[in-house]
Formats: structure tokens, sequence, C-alpha cells
């Protein structure tokens, strides 16, 4: 069978397709809700793809795929995979490997904000990230500054107005023009932005946008727009960090063709477990005793090795993970660590009996 006739034979379900050259190595790893029609995409109505898809799909000369019962286990096999593989052109399509942080840092004369490679030890410095985008987190930072009138050219200096003050995107820390009360304030304003706490920054380069865009200057509001476009990246990947730090315990249920739901054992960025459950085959108590008991036996079980190291794989399974759960269609249930030490008739048995009784209504609507 020739790639083309591979490629229309593919089913209509979810799954990871595994692009090979003509040496039969995996040089791309991919994930999809409908297998045909993503691969299908490669080959047909291609004048919108980038360089690197183009340079891509030249190679191509053979596939193999496998499925999976839903699209989100598709997505987590996509990062096993390429974790395992490392296809060239998965590395192609990312940037480098490195992680990116913002640092708060305190000098002789006041305190920093500065992008790098390694936050330091902990407790040295406070820091936000990891980011797996350097050019994101510098294009955000470079619109905090300037809107905030902290960009200072010459910011290890307190002698003279440096020549961002006279353009109007530095407040004069440099040459004593503002107090450090004044600088001190942005500065924690900064770190609730990060944090989470304090959009209003964020709200400023979102109307600096719309006010530019209203007096016809399409090329400020343009400029405002990628700025509080990475702003809002960044606070999405900092939510996602401290997803994955917090280590929880999560029992997804998703419904599947005909009768049978999928149950997903999840602990921090892994699934630790996973079974299919026939609806055919049990009734309402058997099911929630099998849904009770894998919680209890899995999530009370010794952790894996490795299982709280944070590395790029970690955070790209955080983020499918994450977006998951924030979707409508998520049925889940984030497990406390004091369920799992209560009697049987806790609160962790009411709260299977809500996931189940939600799960089953969404299996109704889709039938």
């Amino acid at each position: 069978m020739n790639l083309k006739e591979k490629v229309h034979s593919l089913p209509l379900t979810p799954g990871v397709y595994l692009m090979k050259d003509s040496l039969g190595h995996i040089i791309y790893v991919g994930k999809a809700k409908q297998l045909r029609k993503r691969v299908q995409s490669y080959f047909y109505n291609n004048k919108g793809h980038s360089p690197k898809v183009v340079q891509l799909v030249r190679n191509i000369r053979d596939l193999e795929y496998r499925l999976t019962d839903t699209e989100f286990e598709a997505f987590m096999l996509e990062c096993q995979l390429i974790k395992e593989i490392k296809p060239m052109y998965n590395r192609k399509m990312k940037n480098p490997l490195a992680y990116s942080y913002i640092s708060v840092r305190e000098d002789k004369v006041r305190r920093q904000l500065e992008v790098s490679y390694d936050p330091g030890p902990p407790g040295e410095k406070l820091h936000f990230g990891p980011y797996t985008s350097r050019s994101t987190v510098e294009r955000a930072l470079q619109g905090i500054k300037e809107s905030q009138r902290i960009l200072c050219s010459n910011p290890h200096t307190r002698s003279s107005l440096c020549l961002n003050h006279s353009l109007g995107l530095c407040i004069g820390m440099c040459g004593g023009g503002a107090s450090m009360e004044a600088y001190n304030r942005i500065i924690d304003r900064v770190i609730a932005l990060l944090d989470g706490r304090d959009l209003s920054i964020l709200n400023d380069l979102e109307q600096r946008m719309n006010e530019a865009a209203e007096r016809f200057d399409f090329e400020a509001a343009a400029k405002y727009r990628d700025y509080a476009g990475a702003v809002q990246a960044l606070l999405q990947k900092e939510k996602v960090s401290r997803f994955t730090g917090e280590n929880n315990n999560i029992a997804v249920l998703e419904p599947m063709d005909g009768d049978v739901i999928k149950l997903i054992l999840i602990k921090g960025a892994r699934i630790i477990y996973r079974t299919s459950l026939d609806l055919r085959h049990m009734d309402h108590e058997r099911l929630q005793a099998a849904v009770h008991s894998a919680i209890f036996e899995h999530f009370t079980a010794e952790a894996p090795e490795g299982a709280g190291t944070i590395n790029r794989h970690t955070i790209d399974e955080a983020q499918i993970i994450y977006s998951y759960l924030k979707s409508s269609s998520g049925n889940y249930l984030i497990i406390p660590p004091e369920w799992l030490a209560a009697a049987p008739e806790s609160l962790l048995a009411d709260a299977v009996v809500k996931l189940l009784a939600d799960c089953l209504e969404q299996l109704e609507e889709v039938d």
C-alpha cells in the first residue's frame, strides 16, 4: 500500500500518527481527533503551510498510527512518544529545550526584572516560570516595562537621566527623578500581575491598544496587541506551572462510543491508570464501586519514580491536562489527600456518585 492509499484508509477516530522518511526513521509525531482528516491536511490545501511544514511534507515517505479511545489520550500519547523518540521535526518546530524565568533581583540600587535560564537557588530571589518560549517572555516584559515607564536604558546609575526618560518610557529612576517608593509600587504591581492577583497592567495594555486603534495608529495598536497577548500567554503558563507543582490526584471520566466510559487517573501531570467500563455489564452500584476502588488503590500507592520532576515534557503534559479540565466537556474530580484517609462512606464516595451522574448524562446527550 502506497502513502496516498495509507492516508485515505486512515480511520476517523482519535489517535497518534508517526511520519517516516525514506530510511524508515520517525521524523514527526502528531495527534488528532480524527486521524484521516488531520493527516490529509498535510497533503491537500497546503498553500497556508509554514516553510517548516512544507519541508516536513517533502520528506514523508511512510507513516504509521496508533489508535486511542479518546482525544485526551491521543494528546498524552503524543507527548510520551515525542519524549521517547525525539523526532527531528518535532524539535525543529519547537523552541530550544531551555526554559526561561522572570526573576526579581535585588541589586545595590533597586529591584530589577530580568529574564534568565536559571532561577538560581531556592529563596535567593523571587522568580516566575518556567516558560517554554523565551521570545514570548521578552516581549511580555518589554510591554510591561514600557507601559509602566520602567524601561530604563541606563538602570545602573543615578547620576543622570537616560535617553528613554526623554522618550517617556522611564519615570527617571536613573537620575533621581522618581522616588524609590513610586518605583517599588510599580514593581509590586508587576509581581501581583505575574502572580495572577492584579490584572490592571494587562488591562492598561489592552486600553492602550484600543486607544491607538481609535486614532487610527494601527502600528501602535498592533504593538500593544502583541504585548497583551504575550502577557496573557505568560499568565496561562504560570497557572499551568502552579497546577503541575500541586501534584493533584485527578480522576477523569470520558464517554466513548456505545455504552462505554473511560476512567483515567492522573497524578500531577502523569497518567497512572486507565480502564474502560462497559455499562451494559455493570449496574450503578458496581460502577460506583469500581471507580471508587480504582481511585483509592492507585492514589494511595507509592508515587512512581520521577513523579515530582518538572521538565519541558511535564509542562507540555500539564498544559494538555489543564486545558482539558478547563474545557466544558471534561468530567473530572480533584481528590484532596484527606479524602483518601477517610472511611468509604466519605466525601469521596459522594463525589464519585456525582462524577458518574455527570458523565452518564453527557453520554445520553451524545447518543
